[in-house]
């Protein structure tokens, strides 16, 4: 799978969201700059084939297909769209996620999903106490278990706090896996990940060897 937005904008003046140009495909990160709290929100809203440019094209392998891009791809943990509730249980996030999936939320399957994931503990806890990488791990594994998902998007990880370099590597390693990634965050975020990677905020090219291919590139910086 391969998605590609070009020259995309959003709002009077661009105001939602500036002219934006970026790709991502199975088996590699993208990371995209978007600061403010609407800016990644309608970028991934817009990556994901939810939401219409005002200009601009977006493509799923070449073509025009929302329908595809919404079946496709995963957005995840998008704030004010696709976030769970602070005060609903962990518990309860991955039954209502397993019946998304189209699999039976019962007690035994919740709980095996959570200790495959080493959360079994936090089965009890607030989806808001839940800790930052913690949470990235459970929603992107949960969504990666409705049929037909290739890639997905996350908003705005950084927002709950903690270091970036943590769900980061849950990124990379879905893209290991083979899914498409895109990671929308902040400045500080792109600057602790270009360090990591030894990369510039300028799109990046291949990686070493052994590193999952990655690229940083920006989606506006002007305040809303």
């Amino acid at each position: 799978m391969r998605v590609n937005l070009t020259a995309v904008t959003k709002g009077p003046k661009n105001s939602a969201l500036p002219e934006t140009t970026l790709e991502f495909a199975s088996g590699a990160v993208t990371f995209a700059r978007a600061e403010t709290e609407r800016r990644p929100t309608v970028l991934g809203l817009i990556a994901s084939g939810r939401m219409r440019p005002d200009a601009g094209t977006v493509t799923l392998d070449g073509h025009t297909d929302y329908a595809g891009l919404r079946r496709q791809i995963a957005l995840v943990d998008a704030l004010g769209v696709s976030e769970p509730a602070a005060d609903l249980k962990v518990d309860e996030v991955v039954a209502e996620e397993l019946m998304f999936a189209g699999r039976l939320g019962r007690r035994r399957t919740v709980t095996r999903v959570l200790t495959e994931l080493d959360l079994a503990d936090q089965a009890h806890s607030d989806m808001g106490d839940l800790a930052p990488d913690d949470r990235i791990r459970l929603l992107t594994e949960l969504a990666v278990l409705r049929d037909g998902v290739l890639g997905l998007v996350l908003t705005s990880p950084d927002r709950h706090g903690g270091d970036p370099l943590g769900w980061w590597d849950v990124a990379g390693g879905l893209a290991a896996r083979g899914y498409a990634v895109l990671v929308i965050a902040g400045d500080a975020s792109a600057h602790a990940i270009a360090d990591l990677e030894l990369t510039n905020l300028e799109p990046a090219g291949e990686l070493p060897a052994g590193l999952v291919r990655s690229s940083l590139t920006t989606a506006g910086a002007d305040e809303l």
